[in-house]
């Protein structure tokens, strides 16, 4: 258990640190793909935006899991050399960031998950502004226009009935509930808006019911918190937010068959002002302008075929990178000792590897291990300092025995004589060693 934290940490902060590029991928390619179908699809472009945010999810995850599950070789600059594909690490600039980064991994995830933490809290300090509107000493109902959402459900082939409430605080309209979906309306609208607009406001949230959008905002609001640093994240997000508006326009619009007088209750829409949380559907959600015009006088765009050969040159280098870049992380034993071997060569042009002197820094035998008897091998990496001292310490392959494991590292970590630090291009640098440690019984 002691050695799987600092693992967890490891390969949550290089899976933070890879999503930096990984991302910025995924949004040129969803980019260029909206440019390349144009503004009028919105259909397509809003699913191709929800994609794309999934594949980002799934991206994360599997960067996760592959350096949870893989044997590292205990060489970090292939932390940079995935990040930055094609570079020569051998220089000491490169080394020196990936020891660097590696030793302020434990702050990366601190600071990342602190605002996690943060944004989920708000997340669901939202949920609770949003439900105490649910609540019948907050709302009342009106019977009239029950009736007219009763009407509306029927058009809109939508299970269940949708309740309509109506709150005098709420600043405006806006669709929750999942399993009950719920139409709340601020008092005030259904005094200053003619009935007819409202009407058509009402039938907007009912496309939003229709379409599930409650439920699929609550699953794009938690992937924004655990994504939350990436502005690329935030762009698709914007995206999605701004064509699900324009979808349910043109749902709402279809079925009253009124995108005039929808556009006409948007635009009288635009005189209130609203302060309504992002979990909750609202009525005045995307830009209200670009969503009157499209209703007014729909885009019609033909195909940009220059996009789709950029789409195409760029998954050509995408793939040919991706590769390269997460080769590392997939290496095979064989593949270790090519590395391995090429260290041996950089050592003849002149750069030395860190020695570490076991005779002085010997691990204890564990009691509990000479009772059991346990025995094998432990390939760990120290990552010694230009001066010497042994920075910190990692397991590479394990004994089989988490009590030899865990004696080797703490053994390094508090070595108190200094190892022979390594060079590059004849300057002494922090660097990893690898090293091993044979655990027998005499």
């Amino acid at each position: 258990m002691s050695q799987l934290f600092p693992s967890i940490i490891n390969a949550l902060g290089w899976a933070l640190l890879h999503f930096l590029w990984q991302a910025l991928v995924v949004a040129l390619f969803l980019a260029l793909f909206l440019s390349f179908i144009g503004a009028s699809k919105v259909g397509a472009r809003y699913a191709a935006s929800y994609l794309a945010l999934l594949v980002c999810l799934l991206v994360f995850i599997r960067e996760f899991s592959l350096r949870m599950t893989t044997t590292h070789s205990g060489i970090e600059t292939e932390g940079v050399s995935g990040m930055l594909p094609g570079l020569d690490l051998n220089q000491s600039s490169w080394i020196n960031l990936s020891a660097w980064l590696e030793m302020h991994l434990s702050t990366i995830v601190l600071a990342w998950l602190s605002c996690v933490v943060l944004l989920a809290m708000r997340m669901v300090g939202g949920l609770f502004w949003i439900g105490a509107y649910t609540n019948a000493g907050r709302n009342k109902s009106d019977l009239r226009w029950q009736m007219r959402i009763d009407q509306l459900s029927q058009q809109f082939h939508v299970r269940g009935r949708v309740l309509f409430r109506l709150a005098d605080e709420l600043a405006g309209p806006v669709t929750v509930g999942i399993f009950r979906p719920m139409i709340l309306l601020p008092s005030a609208m259904l005094s200053g808006m003619p009935a007819d607009l409202l009407e058509m406001l009402v039938a907007h949230e009912m496309a939003h019911i229709k379409r599930h959008d409650y439920l699929l905002n609550l699953m794009q609001s938690a992937i924004e918190t655990l994504l939350f640093y990436h502005p690329a994240v935030w762009w698709i997000s914007k995206q999605i937010r701004n064509d699900r508006e324009e979808i349910a326009d043109e749902l709402a619009a279809r079925v009253t068959g009124e995108p005039r007088r929808l556009a006409l209750a948007l635009s009288e829409l635009a005189n209130f002002q609203f302060i309504t949380p992002q979990l909750a559907q609202a009525a005045h959600g995307g830009n209200l302008m670009s969503r009157i015009k499209r209703l007014l006088k729909p885009e019609v765009k033909s195909v940009n075929w220059k996009a789709a050969l950029a789409i195409v040159g760029l998954t050509t280098s995408c793939l040919a990178l991706y590769a390269q870049a997460n080769a590392p992380i997939a290496a095979t034993d064989a593949k270790r000792q090519a590395v391995e071997t090429a260290l041996v060569a950089n050592e003849r042009n002149g750069d030395k590897s860190p020695v570490i002197d076991f005779n002085k820094c010997r691990p204890i035998y564990p009691k509990a291990s000479l009772q059991r008897e346990e025995t094998g091998v432990v390939y760990a990496s120290a990552l010694v300092a230009a001066n010497g001292k042994i920075l910190k310490a990692k397991v590479d392959r394990s004994a089989g025995f988490p009590d030899l494991d865990n004696a080797v590292v703490d053994a390094l970590e508090n070595c108190k004589t200094n190892a022979m630090p390594g060079q590059v291009n004849g300057r002494k640098t922090n660097l990893w060693a690898k090293v091993q440690f044979v655990w027998v019984l005499e």
